[in-house]
């Protein structure tokens, strides 16, 4: 897999936090929501974005 950059951690900490309620285990609905969130014009930076705010929910949840 590999280390995530901090702009991927930081970003999706960032709009995990302040819209919690819009995401959920499902990486192609983050993929929506993020999409309507914040603007992003890269669509890699997006799809990481989102992977790894499904990747804290799903963590958090088995904990």
């Amino acid at each position: 897999m590999g280390i995530k950059p901090s702009y991927i951690k930081t970003l999706g900490l960032e709009v995990l936090s302040k819209n919690r309620d819009r995401f959920s285990s499902n990486y192609d609905e983050n993929k929506q929501a993020l999409t309507s969130v914040a603007s992003i014009e890269s669509k890699r930076v997006r799809n990481r974005i989102a992977g790894f705010i499904t990747r804290k929910i799903n963590t958090k949840r088995h904990q």
